[in-house]
């Protein structure tokens, strides 16, 4: 890869420098926190709440264990995961936006939740925590607004402890060229104009849009966590594969 080609990034469909791919996601998401919850169940129809169960299911948590919600936004993982680690166990909540963890911060302490939960502003490219911390790290629709998307696997990868999990919930490839097709009218003439109306900003579901486009297919990204040093990667998908799951282990 040359120089010219490290030095730059899509930002949806544009090419941008590297170094300002970071703020500009920032700001698409200062834009939209406030309405972000209300943003997914209308873009998904309500389904974005089961695939977030389906990975509940996939985690594998137990009581005790240490959890790390990765770009985790408002919260409805680590809500879950809080609950079933319960008073000996610890949740984090990261997120490189402190608009999100302050939305999310505030939706999960008016739900009583908190006492095992902790609030990190992180980026997932160079994680502030120890090797081998975490027995479970999920990112569920993050994975795609990282800059550096090797970087940040293999930095979950660090500190994951042997034999934890890596969740990652993403938006992929549909299966079907009819449901393609659908999705692609959806995503590009209905998306934008329901955030338009809502959260006041077409603009950004443009790009969150673009952006779903610009990552990459299924087997490209389990590939990409085998070699961030993941084992046993496999992924399942989700309503034809608009979204996948996929779960590699630590050994």
């Amino acid at each position: 890869m040359s120089e010219q080609e490290k030095s730059t990034t899509h930002f949806g469909y544009k090419t941008v420098e590297a170094n300002e791919k970071e703020q500009m996601v920032a700001s698409v998401f200062h834009s939209v926190a406030a309405k972000y919850d209300i943003m997914n169940d209308l873009m998904s129809f309500g389904i974005h709440r089961l695939w977030k169960r389906f990975t509940i299911d996939c985690s594998g948590v137990r009581k005790g264990q240490k959890v790390l919600d990765l770009a985790g936004g408002t919260g409805d993982l680590t809500a879950k995961f809080s609950r079933i680690v319960g008073e000996t166990g610890q949740v984090v909540l990261a997120d490189i936006n402190d608009s999100m963890l302050k939305v999310g911060r505030d939706k999960l302490r008016n739900r009583g939740l908190g006492n095992n939960i902790s609030y990190v502003q992180a980026n997932a490219e160079a994680l502030p925590f120890p090797d081998n911390h975490f027995d479970l790290i999920t990112i569920a629709f993050g994975l795609r607004n990282v800059t550096d998307k090797d970087k940040a696997l293999a930095s979950m990868q660090r500190v994951l402890k042997p034999g934890g999990r890596l969740l990652v919930l993403e938006f992929s490839k549909p299966q079907h060229e009819v449901m393609n097709k659908l999705y692609d009218f959806y995503s590009f003439n209905i998306l934008p104009k329901v955030g338009r109306i809502v959260a006041k900003d077409g603009d950004s579901y443009q790009y969150l849009a673009e952006s779903i486009r610009m990552h990459p297919c299924q087997d490209t990204l389990k590939q990409m966590m085998e070699l961030a040093g993941l084992e046993k990667v496999e992924y399942f998908n989700l309503t034809d594969g608009i979204v996948a799951l996929h779960r590699g282990f630590k050994f």
